[in-house]
């Protein structure tokens, strides 16, 4: 198949190279903490170590999105995709080795591969996608993010039980690989015939650079709203951190749960999120100017369905994935809005390195809430003070949020 060829709309060929790449990238990062068990056994390390390497993961997203701006200029979007999945394959094939803590280092290539989604799927669907629907199209492309997770938790962990861990990663990298071939059609359309005017060639030295990372973070004073927004997303990936790390972990240690049936619940969450990101996507394109408001909302209930999860979830056999489903649904919904509304409000010829500038902080939430969690359960056993001090940070932000939004200007 040719893209250039195709008779798509130019919004449809975006969304769909951005979804094929979101969805695979998904489905690779949610292995790991998925087989976080056996992957931890291992590497000789207890359970809950697996925060360590969500932590990684995520602190090789900072970088990217801290550094990476050089690089998508220079080679567009779509090659940008493709490099992070080949950047995938790589971590994954260092994470299926008996390395210890030397295994850490593949999560942070992960991490660095899955990256690029979030400010090359912006700039492609920022150019693309008719106003009119523009939430919802970039929440189509977020909804990728759990659709990813849902495949993941219906296959990965069989597939483990069934043929070992490092067939199953094998697996999960060979699929990484078949996606980077497929978006290629999609590059010439999307990303034009060469490097953006003016774009360097020292884009490798910039990944290492800190005026690159102080440039970026700059781009966050482009529009007022966009600390606000900027912090909120921040707390609320804390939550979505310690949900999506600590989920199939929690069910296993504290419900008994075998892992295939922690994969179940998972899948659930993740279907749940789906369905959460492209509701509310829909949602907010019919509330004008009401996104931080809807975010703000969607914050308090995220805080009190994870409060639900560790507090009531053992009082019968229904209730364990109806909490795990609210959970996913409030705790993960969110962040399509959240990347429209980013997108609407950054000068045009900014979105990617203020989406990314954004996200940088998300993920350093992503980074420290693992890190942070994995202590409160190794100090005190405690997974609901762990689970209850992240929905409790996410609760008293959006508190703060609600009363800035309506003091008198």
């Amino acid at each position: 198949m040719d893209a250039n060829h195709v008779t798509l709309p130019l919004w449809a060929s975006a969304l769909a190279a951005t979804l094929i790449a979101q969805v695979i990238s998904s489905f690779a990062g949610m292995s790991a903490p998925l087989l976080g068990p056996p992957l931890m056994e291992r590497a000789g390390l207890p359970a809950e170590s697996i925060g360590l390497v969500s932590a990684m993961n995520s602190a090789g997203i900072c970088w990217y999105l801290a550094c990476g701006g050089p690089m998508l200029a220079h080679h567009g979007a779509i090659r940008s995709l493709q490099i992070g999945l080949v950047c995938i394959v790589l971590g994954l094939f260092v994470l299926s080795q008996p390395l210890g803590m030397v295994g850490l280092l593949g999560a942070l290539a992960v991490g660095f591969g899955v990256a690029p989604n979030t400010p090359a799927g912006s700039q492609i669907l920022n150019r693309a996608a008719p106003p009119r629907h523009r939430t919802l199209i970039f929440s189509i492309k977020q909804a990728g993010v759990p659709f990813g997770g849902m495949l993941a938790g219906l296959v990965v962990a069989p597939l483990a039980l069934s043929h070992g861990l490092a067939t199953a990663l094998g697996c999960i990298i060979a699929l990484a690989l078949v996606a980077m071939l497929a978006i290629q059609p999609f590059r010439r359309r999307l990303d034009g015939p060469g490097p953006a005017p003016g774009a360097g060639t020292a884009w490798g030295r910039a990944l290492l650079s800190p005026r690159v990372l102080v440039r970026s973070l700059g781009s966050l004073r482009a529009h007022p709203s966009l600390p606000l927004l900027t912090a909120l997303g921040a707390s609320y990936s804390i939550v979505q951190a310690c949900l999506g790390s600590f989920m199939a972990t929690y069910v296993v240690t504290q419900h008994a749960a075998t892992l295939a049936e922690a994969g179940r619940l998972v899948a659930l969450m993740q279907a749940a999120s789906l369905a959460g990101r492209i509701g509310l996507g829909w949602l907010s394109d019919r509330m004008a100017g009401g996104a931080l408001q809807l975010l703000t909302a969607q914050a308090l209930a995220a805080a009190l369905a994870v409060l639900a999860l560790v507090t009531v979830a053992d009082h019968g056999n229904w209730t364990l994935p109806v909490c795990v489903a609210a959970a996913g649904l409030c705790g993960f919904g969110w962040v399509g809005v959240h990347m429209a509304e980013l997108a609407r409000v950054a000068p045009p010829r900014m979105v990617g390195e203020v989406t990314s500038a954004a996200n940088l902080f998300g993920f350093l939430g992503s980074v420290c809430g693992p890190i942070a969690f994995t202590v409160v359960v190794r100090w005190t056993g405690s997974y609901t003070l762990a689970f209850g001090l992240a929905a409790g940070q996410l609760a008293v932000f959006a508190l703060a949020t609600l009363a800035m939004t309506r003091r008198p200007g």
